[in-house]
């Protein structure tokens, strides 16, 4: 009995040695409402563990909390545990130095981890991403509608142009509309007496029937082609697409009633093309294989009788556009206003025919004004201006002013023609040159030719041997008289005509005409 109380009180004083160790080493903590537990005092709590103080973010707002942490605590709010552990932002802080040692304590955010700094990148990186294609979408946007834009211009102008020309039948009864066995010289015989060209809706077949051959020459407007039609050689002037204006213009001109004669180049058809998306304007014409009186003269020497057939034929057919034919269906007085060798064809009887009539303008007797195509940039080719076109003091409103300044043209022209006659002194001629040759340069400018023409009043230079030559000197006074300073002084191309006229008549009477008609260099 006395072993067993001893024991008792041996093990009661154990515990309480216990006890008394514990209660030595618990300290006092201040704690938050909500985490203090029931026996808290004044707002502490008594651990042996450590005192904490916690801060946390909550939808934008930081939280403090005070306690106590047992030593047990094993929840991820241990002291130890990384910031990168917590799903929230949270900061905690532990200490078990004294007393309410947690109040002292402060605890701050973490700063971002490189993970943070990736995202962010990431971020800018899809941000920059959106702005590009935001871009490139609004750059598409733009450029889609400009094309739109610039279809719906062309697609007005096209149909515009097509209403002139009149669509009577679809295009296979036109392709049928010509018999394979008819030519053109018949159309020409069966079509009305008018001179003004064949009728539209077979300029329409022609034009679809053509076959492009080969290119036999380029210039500001646009590219000829030799062409066959139902086995007959035909020439095409394609213009191109921005030079419309200067296509129909010619267009106009060449279908004018009474137009027709043999030293004006043979309109046949006028239409345009469209094959898929492109659209090209045809002119079809008579087909000249010796090509222009530029080209001609650089290749043969001339005897009296073609310098003649060539002079006259070429003075006829300005003539015949300077000349007004009244009537119920006149034909009005046309200007040129581009005469030059390289306009003028010559055909393969040796005579010649009047071309391009892209400037041409023609007087109205009703209103007795001109048909003056404005929208054109150019007045002719610079070597052969006239000074008064030069000088810019040529009468706008007086259509005589424009058929002299055709004459002053025509005269280099004939100047051209008679450089390759050769004489019945020497048998010699001079080599072919233009007109001021040797005052300009090869491409002159306005200035130029203002300086020579104008101010120095400078004309080609007549060679010596013309002088000795009956037809040379005529051919040179001709000249002389076309060329002066002073339009009201010009002879008129029907007086040219009428002194070439006899000029021919005289030579073929007192000259044997040799075989050949020309030699080649």
């Amino acid at each position: 009995m006395a072993l067993a109380t001893k024991s008792t009180i041996f093990w009661a004083f154990c515990i309480g040695i216990c006890l008394l160790i514990e209660v030595s080493q618990a300290i006092r903590c201040k704690c938050s409402e909500h985490s203090c537990p029931g026996d808290r005092i004044n707002d502490t709590c008594t651990t042996t563990g450590k005192c904490y103080k916690k801060i946390a973010e909550e939808e934008g707002y930081e939280l403090i909390t005070y306690g106590c942490l047992p030593p047990e605590e094993q929840t991820d709010m241990q002291c130890n545990t990384p910031a990168s552990v917590h799903r929230n932002k949270i900061s905690v802080l532990c200490c078990n130095n004294r007393d309410l040692c947690n109040f002292e304590l402060d605890p701050t955010f973490p700063p971002p981890t490189s993970p943070t700094i990736d995202v962010r990148a990431r971020v800018d990186d899809e941000s920059s991403g959106s702005k590009k294609f935001f871009i490139l979408f609004v750059t598409a946007g733009v450029c889609t509608v400009v094309l739109v834009i610039v279809l719906v211009i062309l697609y007005i102008r096209f149909r515009d142009v097509r209403r002139r020309l009149p669509l009577s039948y679809d295009l296979e009864r036109r392709i049928n509309f010509i018999s394979s066995g008819e030519t053109l010289k018949d159309y020409f015989d069966q079509s009305s007496a008018s001179g003004s060209g064949l009728p539209l809706l077979v300029q329409r077949t022609i034009a679809k029937q053509v076959t492009l051959v080969q290119s036999v020459g380029k210039g500001r407007y646009g590219e000829v082609w030799k062409a066959r039609w139902h086995g007959e050689d035909v020439a095409v002037k394609i213009f191109l697409s921005h030079c419309e204006k200067s296509w129909m213009r010619e267009t106009e001109i060449y279908q004018t009633v009474l137009l027709r004669h043999e030293s004006i180049l043979g309109f046949i058809a006028s239409d345009i093309i469209g094959s898929g998306q492109v659209t090209q304007m045809y002119l079809i014409m008579d087909y000249h294989p010796l090509g222009s009186l530029y080209d001609f003269l650089r290749g043969h020497q001339l005897n009296k009788k073609i310098t003649g057939k060539l002079a006259f034929s070429a003075a006829a057919g300005i003539a015949h556009l300077h000349a007004e034919i009244l009537g119920t269906q006149g034909k009005p007085m046309i200007a040129h206003r581009d005469i030059k060798s390289k306009n003028i064809l010559v055909k393969e009887n040796l005579t010649c025919c009047i071309a391009d009539f892209g400037l041409a303008v023609k007087y109205i007797p009703e209103t007795k004004g001109i048909d003056l195509n404005k929208d054109t940039n150019r007045v002719g080719t610079k070597r052969y201006m006239s000074p008064e076109v030069l000088s810019q003091t040529i009468d706008p409103e007086s259509f005589s002013a424009y058929k002299m300044a055709d004459m002053y043209s025509f005269a280099l022209v004939l100047w051209e023609i008679s450089r390759r006659c050769i004489s019945d002194e020497t048998g010699l001629c001079e080599e072919y040159e233009v007109p001021y040759f040797d005052a300009v340069s090869n491409d002159p400018t306005f200035e130029e030719m203002k300086r020579v023409v104008v101010l120095e009043r400078r004309r080609p230079n007549i060679p010596n041997r013309w002088f000795r030559d009956e037809m040379l000197r005529t051919m040179g006074k001709l000249m002389a008289e076309c060329w002066s300073q002073q339009p009201a002084a010009r002879l008129t191309a029907l007086r040219v005509k009428k002194s070439l006229s006899k000029l021919v008549s005289a030579i073929n009477s007192h000259e044997v005409i040799p075989a050949a008609a020309m030699s080649p260099d």
